[in-house]
């Protein structure tokens, strides 16, 4: 994340809006990518991504789907838990993110995944 900050104009998002800094790349753009690189919007879509990743953290990789919903910015249904809970599960959450950047890595490799 470092090394790619000086390509991100210093701003506080990784992928900043196409109009704005000072707003999170859309889903819109993200999706428009994709039909550009070939990928019909039944193959793939950026949400799709975020399903994707959801389902192998937890069945693959092994992590709670709390910290995985935490993660993925997902409100909490139930409204009291929602007023009192104030965790971030920081910690785990890294550790999540860089065995989820492992688990690309190795997806990458001529091995595979195993």
């Amino acid at each position: 994340m470092r090394e790619i900050h000086p390509l991100t104009n210093q701003g506080r998002y990784v992928f900043s809006g196409r109009n704005s800094v000072q707003r999170p790349l859309s889903e819109n753009t993200v999706d428009t990518a994709l039909r550009r690189m070939g990928f019909e919007s039944d193959q793939m879509t950026g949400h799709g991504f975020r399903a994707t990743a959801r389902t192998i953290l937890d069945e693959v990789l092994g992590f709670r789907p709390d910290i995985i919903e935490h993660q993925l910015a997902h409100a909490v249904r139930d409204p009291n838990a929602r007023a009192y809970n104030r965790t971030t599960h920081l910690a785990e959450r890294v550790r999540m993110m860089q065995e989820w950047a492992d688990y690309l890595d190795r997806l990458r490799s001529p091995v595979g995944v195993t």
